[in-house]
């Protein structure tokens, strides 16, 4: 196995920047690489902790939940008290969420449906006890809202579970 090499700590800035340049060039796995980087040198790096939260997240459209979304969970519990948790918790739900409804199949509206509906929980959570003026946990609860309303496959389990197919024989 490789031993990595350890950035300096005069280059975390830089990285940092690098790492936002690549999600935004949908290359999460170079995002996540150079924030892991920067916390082997910066354990507790807040913006790398976040950046590192979204590059997970984006990895889910490309390579499935698993085993990022724990990940991410955990990065949520490493944020500091000056971020908002319930905002990024409710990140994290309503991405995947997104990657359900992607998915399709029998009961992807209603595992999107589940996963939304806790988003929103925690959008709200957000909205009371966070920093009123930061209305972004607003726009998210929106966007989570306006996925509800427009996909009508997206929608709570009715319970019903179809007929059993009998066999007259």
């Amino acid at each position: 196995m490789l031993t990595l090499k350890s950035i300096a700590v005069e280059a975390v800035p830089t990285a940092l920047a690098k790492a936002q340049q690549y999600r935004l060039l949908g290359e999460a796995n170079e995002a996540e690489s150079i924030c892991l980087d920067i916390l082997a040198v910066v354990p507790d790096h807040q913006e790398a902790l976040k950046t590192l939260l979204l590059a997970l997240t984006d990895k889910f459209a490309d390579f499935g939940i698993n085993p990022s979304f724990e990940q991410a969970r955990e990065i949520v519990a490493k944020l500091d008290t000056s971020h908002c948790k319930a905002y990024f918790s409710g990140l994290v739900f309503e991405r995947r969420a997104k990657f359900h409804l992607r998915q399709g199949g029998p009961g992807a509206g209603t595992e999107a449906y589940n996963w939304l509906v806790k988003a929103m929980d925690a959008f709200t959570e957000a909205m009371n006890e966070c920093d009123p003026k930061n209305q972004d946990a607003v726009l998210r609860w929106n966007s989570c809202a306006r996925i509800m309303n427009s996909n009508p496959e997206v929608r709570a389990d009715d319970g019903e579970k179809g007929e059993m197919l009998l066999d007259p024989f």
